[in-house]
């Protein structure tokens, strides 16, 4: 199982929006670097749930239900045979008991290397293992 992280903007689709919702299909994402993880993506897999703007935190927890497939809205292949614009169906897992913000994973030394502290507008990222451990703790996930 691999944990990945999906960025949103609250006022657009929120973590408040998924537990409503119950379910959403992740859309929208055209960066070629993030379509590659949302290719990845697997059932069973997880995705924290990063907030941008003025929050800059990961507040909750989502859980794939259907991995990476073909956008019904865009559809077409590329040239390797995959999506050409990818999506991902989720739902809520759990909300965070501390929001982790931007700001306390770039005081931290460990996050250095972290693409959401190297690449800042990428929205779509794995999260590698030992970084998946720090963020749940850290945020009582």
């Amino acid at each position: 199982m691999a944990t990945y992280l999906l960025k949103t903007e609250p006022g657009t689709y929120s973590f408040d929006d998924l537990e409503r919702d119950g379910k959403a299909t992740w859309d929208g994402v055209t960066n070629a670097a993030a379509l590659i993880s949302l290719r990845a993506m697997k059932r069973g897999d997880e995705a924290f749930i990063y907030h941008t703007g003025d929050e800059r935190a990961i507040v909750g927890l989502a859980l794939v239900t259907k991995g990476g497939y073909e956008d019904p809205q865009r559809p077409g292949l590329n040239d390797r045979g995959e999506p050409r614009f990818a999506v991902v169906d989720i739902k809520p897992g759990k909300r965070a008991r501390t929001p982790l913000t931007l700001d306390a994973m770039k005081a931290d030394g460990r996050f250095g290397a972290f693409k959401l502290v190297t690449i800042g507008r990428l929205s779509v990222m794995p999260v590698p293992p030992d970084l998946d451990r720090i963020i749940r703790q850290n945020a009582g996930l």
